[in-house]
């Protein structure tokens, strides 16, 4: 909506243009006119439509041309005043103001303009029969008012018009020519539509005409005026309504009618509300709303974020199989100006065995854009239309915006439920394939991808001690000397490199020893392709000697060649990591929630090593001799330090487990 409204008044000498305005702020003809009146600010609490006008006269008297012209590319809307008993007046409407406003405007910016017939109290005749056909010639002109200053006929009618020009127009909506609405107008029309038809059987039932009455208007159809309303458009179109329902012709017949009767607020209102601008695109304001999202912050979809793409999903799976086919996905983002998503997205999520993105995958790929990219998943949403179906101030109430990653590491807990893993691995070391079996695809399955629909991201859910969590992979292009920030921040990191080939190793070890060795993030070496013969990798010692002497866990083997789909454990290892990275957990038989699992764990945690330390100093600090281990009291004394070793474990123990 605009925050101020500018009028400009111009016409021929001694038409009234002055005394117009002087009677609308007097409410009374004035006696003595100046040549021009000063510029007049009429505050929005007194204005029909709450918005500040500010009125402004030309005087060819006492103004330069110069100066006119900058008016005229300041004004919102030009009211060219004619009196009705002047011929002369109204022939320099066509001849002298139109052409001279036109030459003085921008092209693109067309200025909405009134023909103001004053002194009306001076003949009995109307000048409209003169004037409509300059009305029906040019279409920049929005209404002819005749009024008088003299009797204060239709002078705030006047104002009221012209400020309506700039607030409502008639040009953006409807062509008088074709006399139809123009194809920005029902292009946005018949977005709104669709996203307000909440079950997606292209009619507007009752109930979603009346949350579309409210949505809107703030108020909700009564029974009987919902049945006028079919009732009108019954009468006028065949196919308008169907079951009980407004269809997609009826409503846009409806707004057609609306423009026709004059009621062009109506149609504003309606295409304002769902983020439309006077050229009817969308508001950038609408589909960017602001959202600071801090360093070393992520960002998440929340709980009613995915309520509402839940709701989206369900609407278009038409055929219940819990899986969009093309047709369902090209329906889904019908209401966006471009396809947003590519066929590398079917190689990003989990899709069904037809490679149609099932449920979890559509709330996955929406999990990616958001932790990657937010403002382009703002302007997802705000197409969707979140703002308006899950009665929320705008998209950002659906965006989660994490707390730092270094304030998780210093409590040693978090609550975000998206982690990033990057995988590092040189050529051909089996990178790709290790994404795509995290997607459920195995090695056949994998050699139907086209090289050009191939995707560097993986995304699917997996479950961390009970709690589901998704798992973000990035493969990262093996180039050691240029890696990125972007390249290196991430959760945690996985290393992958061919079993079957003895130069492989290298690349992970070098890239472990240059970027990570010094830093919190924790890595897993993976052995890739274990399902081929295993070589000896010619590097310094071997990638279990490798991972014991940087407290790494030992080497997981792998492998997406297997007649079904690939295991995940080895996934929820990654996730358990990215979660708990202070945990540095040795375990690794997947689950961490088994006796032998917190055990291992405990055994293993820096808090025993501590103890454990403390106890050997205590031991081995001073010389044992033969007379101290005959003694009663040195065993004593050891008895009783290993009791209270092993009571301490088995009370962190019973905790672990009841916290599990």
């Amino acid at each position: 909506m605009r925050k101020d409204v500018r009028i400009l008044l111009v016409g021929e000498p001694k038409v009234g243009k002055t005394s117009l305005i002087m009677s609308l702020v007097s409410e009374e003809f004035p006696e003595v006119v100046p040549y021009r009146a000063e510029e007049i600010t009429i505050p929005a609490d007194v204005t029909p439509e709450r918005v500040p006008t500010h009125i402004v006269d030309y005087s060819e008297a006492e103004q330069t041309d110069e100066q006119l012209f900058q008016e005229i590319s300041k004004a919102n809307v030009i009211c060219i005043v004619y009196s009705v008993n002047n011929k002369k007046s109204i022939e320099k409407v066509t001849s002298h103001w139109i052409p001279l406003i036109t030459d003085n405007t921008d092209k693109d910016s067309r200025v909405p303009l009134i023909l103001v017939g004053n002194k009306s109290d001076l003949v009995e005749h109307s000048s409209m029969e003169t004037i409509l056909p300059i009305m029906n010639q040019y279409s920049e002109i929005e209404t002819c008012v005749e009024c008088s200053a003299k009797n204060l006929k239709n002078i705030s009618e006047l104002f009221y018009y012209a400020q309506k020009a700039v607030l409502h127009p008639t040009g953006p909506l409807y062509c008088p020519e074709k006399k139809c609405m123009r194809t920005l107008c029902v292009k946005a029309l018949t977005r709104i539509f669709k996203v307000s038809d909440l079950d997606n059987d292209g009619i507007l039932n009752d109930n979603e005409l009346n949350f579309f009455q409210r949505t809107c208007f703030n108020t909700p159809l009564d029974p009987q005026a919902l049945d006028d309303v079919k009732n009108v458009v019954k009468k006028n179109l065949s196919d308008g309504v169907r079951d009980n329902g407004l269809t997609l012709k009826g409503f846009l017949f409806l707004h057609t009618l609306f423009i026709q009767r004059g009621r062009h607020e109506t149609t504003w209102t309606v295409l304002r509300r769902f983020g439309y601008d006077d050229d009817l695109e969308l508001n950038q304001d609408y589909l960017f709303p602001l959202l600071k999202v801090p360093p070393d912050c992520t960002t998440e979809l929340n709980h009613n974020a995915y309520l509402f793409l839940q709701s989206v999903f369900d609407k278009h799976d038409k055929d219940r199989d819990c899986a969009l086919s093309p047709d369902e996905l090209s329906d889904v983002f019908d209401v966006f100006p471009y396809m947003p998503w590519g066929p590398d997205v079917n190689n990003t999520v989990c899709t069904n065995e037809q490679g149609w993105v099932t449920y979890q995958g559509f709330l996955s790929q929406w999990t990616l854009t958001t932790y990657l990219d937010v403002q382009r998943c703002l302007e997802y949403l705000g197409y969707l239309g979140y703002s308006i179906i899950a009665e929320q101030e705008s998209q950002a109430s659906g965006i989660t915006v994490t707390r730092a990653k270094k304030i998780d590491l210093q409590k040693k807990q978090t609550q975000r439920n998206v982690f990033r893993c990057n995988v590092f691995g040189d050529i051909a070391s089996g990178k790709s394939g290790f994404l795509q079996a995290f997607l459920g695809k195995n090695l056949k399955r994998q050699k139907t991808i086209r090289e050009e629909h191939r995707s560097y991201y993986a995304i699917s859910t997996t479950y961390v001690y009970g709690q589901e969590k998704y798992l973000l992979l990035h493969e990262v292009f093996p180039d050691f000397d240029y890696l990125t920030d972007a390249d290196l921040a991430c959760d945690v990191v996985c290393l992958v490199y061919d079993t079957s080939n003895p130069y492989s190793f290298e690349y992970c070890a070098k890239v472990f020893k240059h970027y990570f060795m010094e830093s919190k993030i924790p890595c897993m070496m993976v052995a890739a392709k274990s399902d081929l013969p295993e070589v000896k990798q010619m590097y310094g010692c071997s990638p279990l000697e490798f991972c014991r002497r940087h407290k790494m866990p030992p080497p997981q083997s792998f492998t997406c060649n297997t007649s079904t789909a690939p295991s995940k454990d080895i996934y929820t290892k990654l996730a358990t990591m990215a979660m708990y990275p202070h945990a540095r957990l040795r375990c690794m038989c997947t689950c961490n929630r088994c006796t032998f699992c917190l055990c291992q764990n405990f055994l293993n945690s820096e808090l025993l090593q501590t103890i454990r330390a403390k106890l050997y100093a205590v031991v081995l600090r001073r010389h044992v001799s033969q007379a101290d281990l005959k003694s009663s009291t040195f065993w004593l004394k050891a008895g009783a330090g290993a009791t209270a070793f092993a009571v301490l474990g088995f009370a962190v123990y019973r905790v672990l487990l009841k916290q599990r």
